[in-house]
């Protein structure tokens, strides 16, 4: 049986505050975390890799300046990918590392760089196709039962690999790609997976990775686009919040990861919340990605 957990309306991406974007300074991220918070929004996603192994850290420097925030935010963070970084030496080839020792090597390295004491969700960032389930479990028992993690849970796995570990150690989510740009998850089991066991999936890159908003000849992004628009104007709306409230459509419950460093962005996405679209438009958009009719 897959684990409960709840989630904030929107999930707070921390990908690109650091040196992979807005190279924010510390007050200018705390800034940024308390008008999230007003919003609502604790849950702040984080891995290990971002900003090659500094993000963690920068968000530390946060807390060890605002203790008060360890009350008030949730931390979900991921591991197991090893990537090639000057802050990694020891990463000789890019690789893939759900071995329960490197599961918590990495929990403790990041509890150390975020300075706290538990983290809320700890997920493996990516199926490693030499998982073992049952090492694996151990890992996260014992993280669990050391009060160092709260929930576990996955990214960007299969409904196989989901299937195969969640009957090993109960897990929370799966951090899945999902947009109309992306619309394999509707189509391969992945979300009926999620539905089925009663867990909420969160959503990476629900804008597609904003190829929808640039310059672009692509018939089918101009197609896409051009309906985007118009069920935008139906609702008064901007195109980014009509997908957002496409994903929101769903009953599976998708909860989104904002990629913004910009709290108008933000305050953008969580107003698409309250965008109710029709069964009709749903499927408008569905076909306009498709660039067919449904059978």
């Amino acid at each position: 049986m897959a684990e409960k957990i709840e989630f904030s309306p929107l999930i707070v991406g921390m990908m690109r505050m650091g040196s992979w974007g807005a190279n924010m300074s510390t007050p200018e991220l705390g800034r940024f975390v308390d008008q999230c918070i007003e919003l609502g929004l604790v849950d702040f996603d984080h891995a290990d890799i971002y900003g090659h192994y500094t993000e963690e850290a920068n968000f530390g420097k946060l807390i060890k300046e605002r203790p008060d925030l360890k009350s008030k935010v949730r931390i979900t963070t991921k591991c197991g990918i090893k990537m090639i970084s000057d802050n990694r030496p020891g990463h000789k080839e890019k690789s893939y590392d759900s071995t329960g020792q490197h599961i918590i090597q990495s929990t403790e390295n990041s509890l150390k760089e975020l300075g706290v004491e538990k983290i809320d969700l700890l997920l493996i960032h990516r199926p490693d196709f030499l998982m073992d389930p049952a090492d694996i479990a151990e890992a996260s028992q014992r993280l669990k039962a050391e009060g160092k993690i709260l929930h576990f849970g996955v990214s960007n796995f299969t409904p196989a690999q989901f299937e195969m570990l969640n009957s090993f150690t109960p897990l929370a989510t799966n951090q899945i790609e999902a947009s109309v740009l992306h619309t394999s998850p509707f189509e391969d089991g992945t979300i009926v997976q999620c539905q089925r066991l009663g867990i909420t999936p969160t959503i990476w890159s629900p804008f597609g990775g904003g190829s929808i908003f640039g310059l672009s000849s692509d018939p089918n992004i101009l197609r896409l686009r051009e309906k985007l628009n118009e069920i935008a104007d139906r609702h008064h709306a901007g195109m980014d919040q009509i997908l957002i409230a496409w994903l929101n459509k769903h009953p599976a419950g998708l909860v989104s990861i904002t990629g913004s460093t910009k709290i108008e962005r933000i305050k953008s996405a969580l107003e698409a919340l309250n965008i109710e679209l029709s069964h009709e438009e749903w499927y408008e958009i569905w076909q306009a990605s498709k660039g067919e009719e449904i059978a």
